[in-house]
């Protein structure tokens, strides 16, 4: 992100983080989040037998969230920054769960905020990664056969893949390395689980049904970024030289 763009809303933001001595998330990595309580709507419908519940998978600890790692990813560039197992809905012990979209998002908060509110286990919102702006680092805060509250939608929360990216909504332009690294992600997510590679399944909030919100917004470049996932997906060994995005 370049600083040129930082406005003061930004930087009201981020004294306001600073000034609420949030030194557990220091140590860890950038990635942001998006949401509000209720993201997943209210009164939704357990997934499966009724007996599901919020959080209920393996490797919850004590403080309501596992240890941030590496060990859990699903995804290998990934750290692992848990969303509170109270955020999400564990399927555990259940039939795996249909994958067949992926929706990508945009915050417009920073990440200590976004930690504080994934890790909030009264704010009922989580999604499955998030992508940095400075670096393309990848967390992943849920595991992929559970399901985030990320898309106001319970149908679409059961049946996609979210993805939160570092940004804000009035930025003209976004970084070419986290459009790469996502992409990347995102087509292995795609060939994972036999996800065309389209813009009928890869998918923005704004265009989940009923949805409230308006990201990644009109400045996110769908055509490099739908040209990147499936130059992601063409083995090394048959890609040319790496594209420029613009």
């Amino acid at each position: 992100m370049e600083h040129s763009l930082i406005t003061r809303r930004r930087l009201l933001r981020g004294a306001l983080c600073a000034a609420s001595g949030a030194a557990a998330v220091l140590a860890l990595p950038k990635t942001l989040g998006v949401g509000t309580r209720g993201e997943a709507g209210s009164g939704q419908p357990p997934y499966g037998p009724a007996r599901i519940r919020a959080g209920a998978g393996a490797g919850s600890g004590a403080a309501g969230h596992p240890a941030v790692g590496d060990a859990v990813v699903d995804y290998p560039s990934a750290r692992w920054v848990p969303a509170a197992v109270s955020n999400y809905t564990s399927v555990a012990g259940h039939e795996a769960r249909p994958v067949e979209y992926v929706v990508i998002h945009l915050t417009t908060d920073p990440f200590p905020v976004m930690v504080d509110i994934f890790q909030d286990p009264d704010r009922g919102v989580s999604a499955h990664y998030m992508v940095r702006a400075a670096d393309g680092h990848v967390a992943q805060c849920v595991r992929e056969g559970d399901i985030a509250w990320h898309a106001g939608n319970w149908e679409y929360n059961n049946n996609s893949i979210g993805i939160e990216h570092e940004g804000w909504l009035e930025e003209i332009s976004y970084s070419d390395v986290m459009y790469r690294a996502s992409a990347q992600l995102t087509a292995g997510i795609c060939a994972k689980y036999g996800i065309p590679v389209d813009r009928e399944h890869i998918l923005g909030h704004v265009e989940i049904p009923d949805s409230t919100h308006d990201d990644p917004g009109p400045n996110w470049d769908w055509d490099t970024y739908m040209r990147l996932v499936r130059l992601a997906g063409i083995p090394r060994s048959t890609t040319a030289a790496r594209p420029q995005l613009r």
